[in-house]
């Protein structure tokens, strides 16, 4: 059971909701360009300021508030956005390299592999060995530091061996895979 107090704040909150969620909505879907994005990027500042009504309604401006929410969740939004759209091209828009007679079941093998890595260490193995991106420009693009990059890597190279079974050339059989990697979708 609440108490009078809590609902009250409710009540108040309630009334603030459907005052103010159709605006919320509309400046997130003009910050993002995201129609689909608007309505949960504008319920999720509400959720926040829910969270932390009694300063809210304390606040001289609350409408103020929850646009400065809608805005900072917005910005996170689209950075997060503009991360994600470099790592794919870093990984899909570069040239096309073609291989004389490639060894498809070796590259098949470390494709397997590669997928069997987690995430950033498949990330940074790729950048480093297959893009032949330096430490610094892996770290940035991925968000992380330098000594991240060098630990990732070394730790995904040591799996690789790992997984497929040798100690030689596995950077070498990464840039050949990934090589291969834009020649296959024309072979099916």
């Amino acid at each position: 059971m609440g108490t009078v107090v809590d609902d009250a704040a409710s009540v108040e909150f309630h009334a603030f909701f459907e005052r103010h969620y159709a605006e919320l909505s509309r400046l997130a879907h003009l910050l993002t360009g995201e129609a689909d994005a608007a309505d949960d990027l504008a319920a999720d500042a509400l959720l926040a300021l829910w969270h932390r009504w009694d300063r809210v309604r304390a606040a001289d401006h609350p409408a103020a508030y929850a646009r400065g929410v809608v805005a900072n969740l917005a910005r996170t939004r689209i950075r997060s956005a503009v991360r994600e759209r470099r790592r794919v091209s870093l990984f899909w828009s570069q040239r096309e390299e073609k291989t004389e007679n490639p060894d498809v079941a070796g590259v098949i093998d470390v494709q397997e592999a590669l997928r069997r890595l987690p995430f950033r260490k498949r990330a940074c193995v790729v950048l480093r060995h297959a893009f032949d991106l330096s430490e610094k420009d892996t770290a940035l693009t991925l968000g992380v530091s330098v000594g991240t990059v060098k630990s990732q890597t070394s730790k995904g190279m040591a799996e690789l061996q790992r997984l497929l079974g040798t100690e030689a050339a596995v950077p070498q059989k990464v840039h050949a895979a990934m090589a291969r990697t834009g020649d296959a979708g024309k072979d099916r």
